[in-house]
């Protein structure tokens, strides 16, 4: 109903798992309910395609990972609500925690690695990894150390990263806190990261639409 109105860009659906047929709610504890998340999900996708293409909305499902039974070869992992969500999506993200941050012993954010699975917009199987810092988000300073590091704007040698022959911090949490205090540090990076990742052909044709304009 909220996709059809057309009054919402995006609608968030937390979590596929979370969804439970009429049919559950109504039964004992204990019922055999083989299969009705999947129809349900099966039916609910046929019906919310056409208006989500009329109204150009967002729909985000967040779905959980379960463990199937007796895989002796391959990936035992599957998701829940049956395959019709896999079919219908155009862009499927695999997100994961791959490791703590920590400050001294408190944990403070979560290392996190993104997987496209699945794409029907552009190339597939490219793949993200960023700090995500609880209270804050993604951290944007991260990322710049991240890619400036990778991309030799920024040196590391042992623990310590510098820029241009200067100390920013020792571990990657003060790096990051530097670039917080300093923003035109963070900024001056950012603007040579970017002429680095943006192709020449898209430069030439910015400059184009600016002279043109």
């Amino acid at each position: 109903m909220l996709v059809r109105s057309g009054s919402v860009d995006v609608v968030v659906v937390d979590s596929v798992a979370a969804l439970t047929p009429k049919a559950e709610i109504e039964g004992e504890m204990g019922d055999s309910h083989m299969g009705l998340q999947a129809r349900l999900m099966s039916q609910a996708l046929r019906k919310l395609t056409g208006n989500i293409k009329r109204t150009n909305t967002l729909v985000i499902f967040i779905n959980q990972i379960r463990m199937k039974i007796g895989v002796m070869f391959g990936n035992p992992e599957t998701t829940t609500g049956g395959n019709a969500l896999k079919f219908y999506a155009s862009v499927r993200l695999d997100i994961r925690r791959t490791g703590a941050i920590k400050k001294g012993d408190e944990v403070v954010g979560s290392e996190t690695r993104v997987k496209v699975v699945k794409n029907k917009v552009a190339p597939p199987f490219k793949q993200a990894e960023f700090d995500i810092l609880y209270g804050e988000g993604i951290s944007r300073e991260g990322e710049i150390i991240e890619m400036g590091t990778n991309m030799k704007l920024v040196e590391k040698s042992g623990s310590w990263y510098s820029y241009k022959g200067d100390k920013i911090g020792q571990g990657k949490d003060n790096a990051r806190e530097y670039l917080k205090e300093h923003p035109e540090v963070a900024q001056e990076i950012e603007a040579r990261i970017r002429a680095n990742v943006v192709p020449t052909s898209v430069k030439q044709a910015e400059v184009d639409e600016e002279s043109d304009a």
